[in-house]
């Protein structure tokens, strides 16, 4: 090996390529609240433009489906013309969604502010995942750890914040204060990323580099090639299916510890704990997955997941409070690994190139399982009940965990001429 990733990449950047994982995981950290701090802040929004709050529960469905939805074209884009500018449009959306939703005096405005934040959350994600997946082919686990966990982590100080400042005792002025400071402080953070994040230019690494896998040095899949492979539709139904499941954890988290009947302040710490459980998981599972088989890291993840759910309804069930939280504590933690370790395997069966629009792909399947996570498991609540519908989540993520042993990387060989992965031979 003539030099190694970091040498290479600091003499192509001008400094480490660690800077660009601390600007990616800046903006994923102030962007996550749309995600994690909803649950807390549905109540608050529909009390401060008069309705019940029912009416915004299509909401986090919206958020999940344009996140998800806007990450294809955001990462064909980056793929072709770097991340800066779309960063930077990212930076007016997300920012302006969360100002925008602090004036919002309809149901229809709340939709449009959030749905808009959540086209630039989505663009922020794509750009901040495969920022780790294309300056570090030697570390993609770790990498897109930090920046998944910086995406769950950031919100946390925010959930008990929100909590106390807009709860019905609160001043009006507090309520709106608090949003219009969250998309400023989204803005600045985001358009100062834009200006630090960049892309490797082709044939960065050195060819004698022993550690280039033999998809980095030819077998470069395109988004249609991908999608001729077996592989990749059952990822995608793994990723609904685990995406369902823990979606409807941190949408319903809330309101089932309420409907369980236990005190205001486990549904608070609940809440408040997640996205800290969400982030620790990305890492460390993120890691793992660089020192073990990541197959195995997936498939274990997963189930232990599903019985985290089920320990959820158990303990739930009992009013046992303390090992309630402890449940919903385990269940995220194993759940939230799937923003780091299929983006990784992704990069590893399909290479980096079109890594953006590839994962992005994939990662559209967060639209079905928002779906699945927040109308679908609202509609079996009224006809199952909470606990049944928690455990139905519990088995998906069981059955996803064990569909990943069936994985391994795409053969080629059986493409036609036309969706062939870059450079392989006829």
């Amino acid at each position: 090996m003539s030099r190694d990733h970091g040498t290479r990449a600091q003499e192509v950047l001008g400094f480490s390529r660690w800077w660009l994982v601390v600007a990616a995981a800046g903006m994923m950290a102030v962007v996550g609240p749309y995600q994690y701090v909803w649950s807390s802040l549905r109540s608050p929004v529909a009390r401060h433009i008069g309705v019940d709050a029912a009416l915004l529960s299509t909401v986090f469905t919206l958020f999940v489906i344009f996140q998800a939805g806007s990450q294809f074209p955001v990462g064909w884009w980056r793929d072709r013309h770097g991340p800066r500018g779309i960063c930077a449009f990212a930076a007016v959306l997300a920012g302006g969604g969360y100002i925008g939703l602090a004036y919002a005096s309809t149901v229809w405005q709340v939709y449009l502010f959030y749905s808009l934040g959540a086209v630039g959350v989505g663009i922020v994600y794509t750009v901040a995942v495969n920022t780790a997946l294309k300056w570090f082919p030697d570390r993609r686990g770790l990498t897109s750890g930090i920046g998944t966990m910086a995406f769950a982590a950031g919100p946390a100080a925010l959930v008990p914040i929100v909590r106390t400042t807009t709860g019905p005792a609160a001043p009006d002025g507090a309520y709106v204060s608090l949003l219009r400071n969250v998309g400023l402080l989204i803005f600045v953070i985001v358009l100062a990323g834009a200006f630090v994040i960049r892309d490797p230019p082709a044939g960065w690494l050195d060819a004698k580099d022993g550690k280039v896998s033999l998809q980095e040095e030819g077998r470069q899949y395109t988004w249609r090639a991908m999608l001729r492979t077996w592989q990749f539709w059952l990822m995608y139904a793994m990723f609904v299916a685990v995406s369902g499941s823990g979606l409807m954890l941190t949408e319903k988290i809330v309101d089932y510890a309420d409907h369980l009947g236990l005190a205001a302040v486990v549904a608070t710490l609940a809440a408040t704990l997640l996205p800290l459980s969400s982030a620790v998981g990305r890492l460390v599972l993120g890691e793992a997955s660089d020192r073990f088989d990541p197959l195995y890291t997936m498939a274990t993840s997963f189930v232990l997941c599903g019985f985290g759910l089920f320990a959820v309804v158990y303990f739930g069930i009992r009013g046992l409070p303390a090992v309630f939280v402890t449940a919903v504590v385990v269940a995220t933690f194993f759940w939230s690994p799937k923003y780091t370790l299929f983006p990784s395997i992704v990069a590893d069966y399909y290479g980096t190139k079109h890594s953006s629009a590839n994962y992005a792909l994939l990662y559209s399947g967060k639209m079905w399982g928002g779906v699945l996570g927040g109308t679908v498991t609202g509609v079996l609540v009224t006809s199952m009940g909470w606990d049944r519908t928690f455990l139905l989540g519990g088995v998906l993520a069981v059955v996803a965990g064990v569909a990943a042993l069936f994985l391994h990387p795409p053969d080629d060989s059986g493409l036609s001429d036309d969706a062939r992965p870059d450079d392989s031979p006829p």
